[in-house]
């Protein structure tokens, strides 16, 4: 029994070290050799202690990775921390099922030849179980270890071809073949010379342009107003709110220029017409066109949007809500937490699942809002048909903790997946210009009022992710677990 604990409390070690893996740490060459020792610690000859250790090191990772999950419930929404606690412990609670049932399954398929176990069963379901925890539940992938390689370690390489979740699998599979270095040393050196050509080859890869230029570069600008959480929705600043926002959008040299989301925290039909007419008028005068975030409502519904102020026929409406701050899922079960939370404007209907990239200039820019862009496979659809991405985002309500970094990674990702430049326009940061190699070309200090100034260049074509998407990788997975099911022999408990 000691021993059993002692291994249960290095996993949960090892679970809170993984932060080290992902933004603002990025220490991302340390993933397979982090997995690697979990998978060590893992007891070999029992399915349920090693599904508790994987469990354990999962929750722990989830813990100290979202832990600013309370600081949006308990600091800025007001909920009292006897509610907030449960409610941020239950997310990582539910994210770890993934990864131990990965185990479980890994172990209840022993094959007699461990090599094919931990290069295949293993990386196979871990993958696929982390595609699934991206949409069940309306999803939540951030944490995925793919994004612990992206943008600058050589397994990043693959993202083009076959996007985030092959990364997972190359990632999870170099940690069992350095499982395999240690544990089997007959072969060691065909697993080693195979674990250097997926890294070396991955890394090759990574120097393909898959996209061109298309157009002309386009002047743009990305406003970061600053502007506090606890004060956005406050009628007393509102006047403010507005000023400061005019004052970029007007003084800006930019052909484009974009605010976050939820900048004018106003219904836009609601906005005084003493206000937008003459604003109109300015801009269309000075020949640029500003695209803000802001709430939009028609008959429909209630949405979270984007709008062209100088063309307003331009909108995107947000299609993946988060929970609870957006929407109230099981309203008859987690309706009354809302007496408790200050959180406006969270009944938001969803937008459709295919619309129209917004045209400026010789550009066509496909926007998403918030953490839309943690969900590579849904921009798939406005991309093919753009040259640019643009995300806007309020990351206000995550205060000074690693959310902002973590963020700008998935963005990183997207434009990797895509060979698209991401613009990145938020409240409190990290604003930014990504390029289509994923590399951040410019950033504003967070906490600063400020305007990102820059020309960035369009693209066009297709990488072979932007083309089919998650299917090849989903295809080959369940390839991989049939042959397992098809060839697994009973455990031995002996």
């Amino acid at each position: 029994m000691p021993a059993t604990l002692s291994r249960y409390g290095a996993l949960i070690l090892l679970g809170a070290l993984s932060v080290v893996l992902f933004a603002p740490f990025r220490q991302g060459y340390l993933a397979p050799c982090l997995l690697a020792a979990v998978l060590l610690l893992l007891p070999r000859h029992s399915p349920a202690q090693a599904t508790r250790g994987m469990y354990l090191w999962a929750l722990s990772a989830y813990c100290a990775n979202f832990y600013w999950i309370y600081h949006s419930l308990h600091d800025i929404a007001g909920l009292p921390a006897v509610f907030a606690i449960p409610l941020v412990a239950l997310l990582p609670a539910w994210l770890a099922l993934f990864p131990a049932a990965a185990v479980y399954l890994t172990q209840k398929l022993s094959w007699r030849n461990p090599y094919w176990q931990w290069l295949v069963t293993l990386p196979s379901l871990w993958t696929l179980f982390d595609w699934m925890r991206g949409w069940l539940l309306t999803g939540f992938s951030w944490g995925g270890l793919g994004y612990s390689q992206i943008p600058n370690w050589p397994l990043a390489g693959l993202a083009p071809l076959f996007g985030i979740y092959a990364v997972t699998w190359a990632v999870v599979a170099s940690a069992g073949a350095l499982v395999l270095l240690w544990q089997h040393p007959k072969h060691r050196q065909w697993v080693a010379l195979g674990l250097t050509v997926v890294w070396a080859g991955s890394w090759g890869l990574s120097h393909i342009q898959w996209t061109e230029a298309s157009g002309k570069p386009l002047s743009i600008s990305l406003v970061q107003g600053n502007i506090p959480q606890t004060l956005k929705w406050e009628p007393t600043i509102f006047a403010h709110t507005l000023d400061t926002y005019t004052q970029h959008m007007t003084a800006s040299p930019a052909k484009l220029v974009i605010l976050p989301e939820t900048a004018l925290p106003i219904f836009y039909d609601e906005l005084p017409a003493h206000y937008l007419q003459p604003l109109q008028a300015l801009l269309q005068q000075q020949g640029k066109e500003v695209i803000t975030g802001i709430p939009l409502r028609d008959s429909s519904g209630d949405y979270n949007g984007v709008i062209s102020l100088t063309q307003p026929t331009q909108q995107y409406r947000k299609a993946h809500l988060v929970p609870f701050g957006e929407y109230v899922p099981l309203p008859w079960l987690t309706g009354w937490l809302y007496r408790y939370m200050n959180m406006p404007m969270s009944g938001f209907a969803r937008g459709g699942a295919e619309q129209k990239p917004f045209t400026v200039a010789d550009q066509s820019i496909a926007f998403n809002i918030c953490y839309e862009d943690s969900f590579g496979e849904e921009l798939l659809a406005g991309a093919r048909s753009a040259t640019l991405l643009a995300n806007v985002s309020n990351l206000a309500w995550f205060g000074h903790s690693t959310a902002a970094e973590q963020h700008l990674q998935l963005s990183q990702a997207r434009a990797l997946e895509t060979g698209r430049p991401m613009l990145r326009a938020t409240n409190t940061g990290l604003t930014a210009v990504i390029d289509q190699r994923g590399q951040v070309l410019q950033s504003l200090p967070q906490f600063h009022n400020a305007r990102l100034e820059t020309s960035v260049q369009g693209r066009q074509g297709e990488t072979p992710y932007l083309r089919w998407g998650n299917w090849p990788v989903l295809i080959a997975l369940l390839l991989a677990i049939v042959l397992s099911l098809c060839y697994r022999r009973p455990f031995d408990h002996h």
